[in-house]
């Protein structure tokens, strides 16, 4: 049976870092800029593009990380018995591991499907766009993990409605991609269909796989 674990420190922890995280970046990577600045900065006006995506990425992984774990039901035996002078990976340890690895080999095949069908110089546009997209959904977290630790009453009964709200989430996502002013996708409509269902989609089932079954 599944237990909620009362001691939630942890949580405090990473969500405070992430914050932190989150205002270093703002301050020094993009010239001391406010929320709505950096919301709305154009491409050509953009700095630090790569850093700032890549911190924007290792907070979502982390906070959706801390959301999720607790839902995983064990930890793979073979995962398990791997430790590291003593220690090995809790259920936290594991879905961050998973869901980092994901999002670093979903990043490495996008980059590689923009080379294929010749748009590789929409890659950095791309990833300049997505890391708002992300940077959006990564404060939305905040706030979800804080409420699904101290104040819902029963956090473990609210997997169903957590995962309604994140495919609600990719529905919006895929609408943002297609219909953002940057003009991200390829231009052609069966490159566009590709690209979703092969690295938005697929890649979802296979790691709701790796997880939950």
């Amino acid at each position: 049976m599944l237990r909620f674990a009362p001691q939630n420190d942890w949580v405090i922890i990473i969500v405070i870092a992430c914050i932190l995280l989150y205002l270093a970046m703002l301050f020094f990577l993009q010239r001391d800029s406010s929320i709505t600045e950096f919301l709305v900065k154009d491409f050509a006006d953009s700095s630090n593009s790569f850093l700032t995506w890549g911190i924007t990425s290792v907070i979502y992984c982390a906070l959706v990380s801390v959301l999720f774990s607790q839902f995983i039901p064990f930890i793979p035996p073979k995962i398990a018995e791997v430790q590291v002078f003593g220690y090995g990976l809790n259920k936290f340890g594991f879905t961050f591991f998973g869901v980092a690895v994901f999002y670093l080999l979903k990043a490495l095949l996008g980059y590689i499907y923009y080379a294929s069908v010749g748009n590789i110089r929409k890659w950095n546009v791309f990833y300049f766009t997505a890391t708002k997209f992300y940077f959006c959904v990564s404060m939305l977290l905040i706030f979800l993990c804080l409420g699904h630790y101290y104040f819902m009453p029963n956090p473990m009964e609210l997997l169903n409605n957590y995962v309604l709200l994140f495919i609600i989430i990719l529905i919006f996502k895929i609408i943002y991609y297609f219909f953002h002013k940057n003009h991200i996708l390829p231009y052609q409509w069966y490159y566009k269909i590709l690209y979703i269902c092969t690295l938005q989609i697929l890649p979802v089932l296979v790691l709701w796989k790796l997880l939950f079954l």
